[in-house]
């Protein structure tokens, strides 16, 4: 049943089809992620760690593909950096310290007239649906 962007009919069989769906959704994605730890053990010990591979079963064929990422060791590499003297190629970050200005309000150092017009808000809306009974 679809509804109109007007219309605001909400019935008990939305809330049980809704419920009952989300609870299929994560049964499935449990099973999936079973599925794919026994498929990575699977290659991890045909081919190897870190290694990609395929296999075809009954005309359907599983991958495992490898993405490799590098990030740099921050601490690090800005010690490193320094150390050669290559100051240009740190960047100076300012952000404002959540804890610290959380501090000074608890401590009455900054007021919260201080802060106007400087937070920002943002929301976020979430649908849960549970049921009462139990099942």
């Amino acid at each position: 049943m679809l509804l109109k962007s007007n219309d605001s009919l909400i019935t008990g069989e939305m809330l049980i089809n809704y419920y009952e769906l989300n609870k299929k959704k994560k049964e499935i994605e449990l099973e999936m992620n079973e599925l794919k730890d026994i498929f990575q053990r699977y290659f991890d010990q045909l081919i190897g760690l870190n290694n990609k591979g395929e296999m075809t079963i009954n005309g359907y064929k599983l991958q495992r593909q490898i993405r490799k990422t590098e990030k740099y060791n921050e601490e690090v590499l800005i010690q490193r950096l320094e150390e050669l003297q290559m100051n240009d190629l740190i960047k100076v970050v300012k952000m404002p310290d959540d804890l610290k200005i959380k501090s000074a309000l608890n401590l009455g150092l900054l007021s919260e007239k201080n802060l106007e017009g400087c937070i920002k808000t943002t929301y976020s809306p979430a649908i849960s649906v549970k049921t009462l009974t139990p099942r």
